[in-house]
């Protein structure tokens, strides 16, 4: 390995040493993230799986199933829909929509939107 006097280096020999030191450290990563990845899936096809997709998604268990429990909390249907424009709905949770707002600034009530 080649030694440096770093004291005796110009300002523009330090950055042209940096920008390499850089790009050895980047290239150094992006190998051993290749080599990682390559032995992950030669890992999966011993344990008779074909890809690390399909190894990931069998073991989400209790993740998935997190997950699906705060999608149907959050997805609560629609209650309320814009007379004007049927495609605009809202569950009633959070904040109103604009149109919600509009409307009743119009003099409707909450109550005649519901679908």
């Amino acid at each position: 390995m080649a030694e440096f006097d770093l004291e005796q280096m110009s300002l523009d020999q330090l950055r042209d040493l940096r920008t390499q030191v850089d790009r050895a450290i980047s290239g150094f990563t992006e190998r051993k993230r290749r080599e990682a990845m390559a032995a992950a899936e030669e890992a999966i096809r011993q344990h008779g799986f074909s890809s690390l997709a399909e190894v990931t998604r069998a073991r989400r268990g209790s993740r998935a199933a997190a997950a699906g429990r705060l999608a149907s909390k959050a997805s609560a249907g629609a209650r309320y829909a814009n007379p004007d424009d049927a495609s605009q709905t809202w569950s009633g949770r959070g904040r109103r929509p604009a149109w919600v707002n509009e409307q009743i600034g119009a003099g409707r009530a909450l109550e005649d939107m519901a679908i």
